[in-house]
Order: structure tokens, then C-alpha cells, then sequence
């Protein structure tokens, strides 16, 4: 008779929420393909027709002109207060904070650092490339146009290409990269896909954007997102680099000092200085016995000077002591081949002997 224990829905939810004991062997990151590669190349050859249609005020900026006489917020007013709500999907970073917190329970329970570091690259990625062409362009957006017809290039504005549109592909785009397994991989593909497009086309109906604008912007997005495995031998060096590092401030919490690799990099940077030098492990018996008290046997060309004595005072006032100052030449006396030095008269005149009053001269003492 079998025992075995039927699990609820409920229950096969929570079980697939521990965390695996160990890192998944299936767990395999994408390589540039040729069939990436290819994808890779159309992708690049449209991003650059959509630049130079847009340069050359080409028939794609006329449609720009078009779409936006036709003001689509106008027509369809009913969809409004939705989009507003769906176009939130491209904010980068809304976006950015709820993949981030998915990709970072994935990287907990699979003990593995790879997806938020892919994350990260892919953003800055993001930043770098469709920042710079924003900036370079300046176009203008449709409600700020100034002139009718023309691409409204160079103008000080930042909406060429899209950030919304790019930042979607990206974002969600990445949740497929980083899939599994294939039928998860295809499943969130024509998930983010939807996304995309839909936050594409949303940026259009607002009026915030050009058509051209978001045409680029899904291109540049997807540049991102084929590109990725060209980077994946830098985010494994840096995984291991951030494991490296755990495993060394544990053993330092542990042990309470730093650990040997650490001190043997650290120690010419603090010797260097000549105040103080990081003491190694093998070498700390050494040391403490130099600093318990070890010290050399009495010499008496090296033992201290007395301080010379000081000088009468007079007035009633005592100069600052001076430090002994020992030519080097002259070699140190110990304190039994010393002369004894000894005043020739009291340091400051008896009671009776001082002036009465401040200005007047006072008159010996004498016998009788």
C-alpha cells in the first residue's frame, strides 16, 4: 500500500518558493548564434534606414505629421484613462523595481548572482546608447513642433528614440533572456512582445511621441537584448568576483582579522607610507614578541641625556623649559659617569627677600 503525500495546489505553490539546495545544472546562458547573429545584423540595418529616413525628412517624418494631425487621443477619448495607466509599463523605473525584485528571489533560490547582474548591464546598456542618441539628435516631440514638415532635429529636445518603447523591450524582454526553460523562454517572448508594442503604440495615442520615435526605440531595445551574450563572460567574472569577496569578509568575520590573501595585497600599499604596516598571520609570533618587550641590552653610548637644568629664574617668573639639545658627535653618558650638578643658590630668593612693592630695589640683607 502506498504512503505517499498528496499535495494541494496551495502546497506545490509554496514548494516551488524554497529555495533548491543547490544551483540547477540546466541553468545555461545564451550563446551568439548564427541565427542571433543574423537577427543581430537586420535589426542593426533597420535602426540605421529609421535615422537616415528621419534625417533626410524622408517620407516616414511626413507620416510623423500625419499621425499626430490626427491627434488619435481625440478620436478614441474613452481609451484614455486606461493607456495613461499602461503606459507605466515603460517608466524605467517602476519597471525596473518589480523585474528586479523577481530576478532577485530567482537569485536567491537558484544561489546564483547571474540574473540581477544581467539586469544591470542590460540597463546601463539601455542608458548609454539611446541616452547618447537623444542627446545627439535633439529632436522635439510632437506637442513641442515648431515648424510644420520638418523633423524638428537638433533642437534641444530629447524624444528620438523612444525611452518608453526601448525600456519595455529591455525590461520585460529580459525576463524571456533569463528563462529556463525553452516553453517558459517562448511564453514570456510573446509576453514582452505585447508589452512593447503596446507601450509603443500607447506613446503615439498620448502624443508624446512619433511614430519614428517608437519605431527606434523597439529597434534599439532589441539591439540590447540580442547583444547580451557578447557580455556574458564579463557578468561570470563578476559574479565570482562578488562571491570571492563574501567569502572573505565571512572568514574575516569569523576569525576576527583580515585573511591572509587580503593582507598580502594590502601590505605594500600600508608599508609604503613607513608609519605602520597590516601584520600577516605567519608572521604575528615574530611581532609580538618584538613589541612584548624584547629590548636590547643596556648600552651606554645609547642611553637618554638628562635634561639640562634650567636657568635661575628672575622676577618672579619661570621661562619655558627648553628641550636638551645633544650634538651628535658627542657621545651619551650613563648615569654613573656623570658629573653631579648641583645650583649654585636657591631657584628664587627667600620670602623676606622679595621687593615690597613693584617698581622699588631691594636692599641687601646684611649681619648685625
Amino acid at each position: 500500500m502506498r504512503t505517499d503525500q498528496i499535495l494541494t495546489r496551495l502546497e506545490r505553490v509554496f514548494a516551488r518558493l524554497d529555495r533548491e539546495p543547490e544551483r540547477p545544472a540546466h541553468l545555461q546562458t545564451p550563446q551568439m548564434s548564427r541565427h542571433r547573429v543574423v537577427l543581430l545584423g537586420s535589426t542593426l540595418a533597420f535602426y540605421l534606414a529609421i535615422v537616415v529616413a528621419v534625417l533626410t525628412t524622408s517620407w516616414l517624418v511626413r507620416l510623423d505629421w500625419q499621425v499626430m494631425f490626427f491627434r488619435p487621443y481625440e478620436q478614441w477619448p474613452q481609451l484614455h484613462a486606461f493607456l495613461d495607466y499602461l503606459v507605466v509599463l515603460g517608466q524605467r523605473g517602476p519597471t525596473a523595481v518589480m523585474v528586479a525584485a523577481w530576478l532577485g528571489w530567482r537569485s536567491w533560490r537558484q544561489h546564483t548572482l547571474r540574473p540581477l547582474i544581467t539586469l544591470g548591464v542590460a540597463l546601463l546598456l539601455l542608458n548609454v546608447t539611446v541616452g547618447a542618441v537623444k542627446i545627439g539628435l535633439g529632436r522635439l516631440g510632437p506637442h513641442y513642433a515648431t515648424e510644420i514638415g520638418s523633423a524638428e532635429l537638433f533642437a534641444g529636445g530629447d524624444i528620438f528614440p523612444s525611452g518608453h518603447t526601448a525600456n519595455a523591450v529591455v525590461t520585460w524582454g529580459i525576463l524571456a533572456y533569463l528563462a529556463s526553460t525553452v516553453v517558459t523562454r517562448r511564453v514570456l517572448s510573446v509576453v514582452s512582445a505585447v508589452v512593447s508594442l503596446s507601450v509603443g503604440a500607447t506613446t503615439v495615442y498620448l502624443g508624446t511621441h512619433w511614430v519614428s520615435d517608437v519605431l527606434l526605440g523597439w529597434s534599439a531595445g532589441l539591439l540590447i537584448l540580442l547583444a547580451l551574450p557578447w557580455f556574458e563572460p564579463l557578468i561570470a567574472r563578476v559574479e565570482a568576483y562578488v562571491f570571492e569577496l563574501r567569502e572573505l569578509l565571512r572568514r574575516r568575520a569569523e576569525t576576527g582579522r583580515i585573511p591572509a590573501p587580503v593582507a598580502v595585497a594590502l601590505t605594500p600599499l600600508l608599508s609604503a607610507g613607513g608609519k605602520w604596516r597590516l601584520r600577516l598571520p605567519a608572521e604575528a609570533p615574530a611581532d609580538a614578541a618584538s613589541d612584548a618587550g624584547a629590548q636590547p641590552a643596556a648600552d651606554p653610548a645609547a642611553a637618554p641625556a638628562p635634561a639640562a637644568p634650567a636657568a635661575p629664574a628672575t622676577g618672579g617668573h619661570s621661562p619655558a623649559p627648553r628641550p636638551a639639545v645633544h650634538p651628535t658627535a658627542r657621545p651619551h653618558l650613563i648615569r654613573s659617569e656623570r658629573t653631579p650638578v648641583t645650583p649654585l643658590g636657591n631657584r628664587r630668593p627667600a620670602h623676606t627677600e622679595r621687593t615690597a612693592a613693584r617698581g622699588t630695589t631691594a636692599r641687601p640683607v646684611t649681619g648685625g
